[in-house]
């Protein structure tokens, strides 16, 4: 069982940025591929950045890539999502989680261990 706690979300100005970070607890959090999903009200959980249990490959959506960054300490049991240049249309709670598979993957479903989530809303 691995239990995930998100921090880092706020509010924040259009064009600012912010860093999440997600704390997991267990032993073999190198052995999981970890995610950051994000869904805003009303609208469909949708995928934002992946990485790789050693941390040697990560996938990003279409939309942040140049902007947002996702990185993994795992002598800290955590992976953290820094995002710069956010938009107001980003505003949504962020999710991270985990997947027992080590090759990070960009669908949901494949997750097995999910966050609460943090709230970020970005200001116009």
């Amino acid at each position: 069982q691995v239990q995930l706690v998100e921090s880092g979300g706020g509010l924040v100005q259009a064009g600012g940025s912010l860093r999440l970070s997600c704390a997991a607890s267990g032993r073999t959090f190198s052995s999981y591929g970890m995610g950051w999903f994000r869904q805003a009200p009303e609208k469909e959980r949708e995928f934002v950045a992946a990485i790789s249990g050693g941390g040697g490959t990560t996938k990003y959506a279409d939309s942040v890539k140049g902007r947002f960054t996702i990185s993994r300490d795992n002598a800290k049991n955590t992976v953290y999502l820094q995002m710069n240049s956010l938009k107001p249309e980003e505003t949504a709670v962020y999710y991270c989680a985990a997947d027992r598979v080590v090759v990070p993957s960009i669908h949901g479903e494949n997750y097995d261990y999910w966050g609460q989530g943090t709230q970020v809303t970005v200001a116009s």
